[in-house]
């Protein structure tokens, strides 16, 4: 019952953290902005570009098919917006490595 309640509460905070779409963030990640972004983690590809396309094909599942493995990078994504978001630069972000970032994992800053 634990693990039900914590995939649960990990639920609710994925999908306060990502706000965005399947198909938005899809077409988000074909940019050459969202793949100029980001930790390279042994490869071409971003660590957040890599956790983008994760993100997709969970938001895509119905959640009964989500696996151990979802619910880990969910909290994963839910830890980094949080962190990311703390560091917010001043001034006018839209056009911001912080946002592309940011937008790499599922969060839009700019969306209300």
């Amino acid at each position: 019952m634990a693990d039900d309640d914590e995939d649960a509460t990990t639920w609710d905070e994925f999908r306060e953290a990502v706000n965005m779409t399947p198909k938005q963030l899809d077409r988000w990640l074909g940019t050459d902005e969202s793949k100029e972004v980001g930790q390279k983690g042994g490869g071409s590809e971003s660590v957040g570009h890599r956790s983008g396309r994760h993100i997709i094909r969970i938001l895509e599942k119905r959640k009964a098919d989500l696996t151990s493995a979802d619910y880990a990078h969910m909290r994963k994504v839910v830890g980094y917006v949080h962190r990311h978001l703390e560091q917010r630069p001043s001034g006018d972000v839209t056009e911001t490595p912080w946002r592309y970032s940011l937008m790499n994992w599922g969060h839009d800053p700019e969306k209300s």
